[in-house]
């Protein structure tokens, strides 16, 4: 069997050695490598490439953060697990605008740690169980959906194309309530999708709904 292979990035020692113990706990993983800050990191990743990285965002020299925008950058298939004891919303934003695949609480379990790793192993993102207790559904939905979060605001025609988009409304019809082209139309829906970060048009549908864009 191919181990998964997983670096440790935390400035305590003692937080690496309990990491690894619990993700070696499973046989089809792998520890391949540690670092106490972000640019021994970085160095790390030059001589050895994972296929995921642990890191906590409060490093020094270079902070998570950095790391995680780094990793995303140099080594666009490393998946990034932010593992903190951080949780404000500032700190969780960042990380995934930076382009982190997860974000885990120190204080989570054992069983949390490694279905993160699990999660993040398929593709997919993860947040942190208490975390979605505290968040705000807009911040989890565009998490989950793999949405922008560090989207830009929206012309008030946008904004009115969007509420017709999740109405079910066509684009014909669109063009023809609003007195403007099909062609139009179909740019304002791209720009939507651009600055909100979505790919699927049935995650947009379901955003603009959550933001009630829809009639009552």
């Amino acid at each position: 069997m191919v181990s998964y292979r997983i670096v440790l990035a935390d400035d305590h020692i003692l937080m690496r050695r309990g990491l690894r113990m619990m993700i070696e706990s499973q046989p089809d993983l792998e520890v391949i490598g540690e670092a106490g800050d972000g640019l021994e990191l970085l160095k790390l990743l030059q001589r050895a490439t994972p296929d995921m990285v642990l890191v906590d965002v409060a490093m020094p020299r270079l902070r998570g953060i950095e790391a995680v925008r780094e990793i995303r950058s140099m080594y666009p298939p490393v998946r990034t697990l932010v593992v903190s004891m951080h949780k404000n919303r500032e700190y969780i934003y960042h990380a995934f605008a930076a382009g982190a695949d997860g974000y885990l609480l120190k204080e989570d379990s054992d069983s949390e740690l490694l279905l993160a790793v699990k999660t993040v192993r398929q593709g997919k993102k993860f947040l942190s169980p208490l975390l979605q207790q505290d968040l705000t559904d807009d911040l989890v939905f565009l998490v989950q959906t793999g949405g922008s979060l560090d989207t830009k605001p929206l012309t008030v025609r946008e904004s009115e194309v969007l509420k017709l988009i999740a109405e079910g409304v066509q684009n014909r019809e669109i063009a023809d309530l609003l007195c403007i082209s099909t062609r139009t139309v179909e740019h304002h829906r791209a720009s939507i999708m651009k600055k909100l970060g979505f790919k699927s048009l049935a995650d947009l549908v379901k955003y603009a709904i959550r933001k009630g864009y829809t009639s009552e």
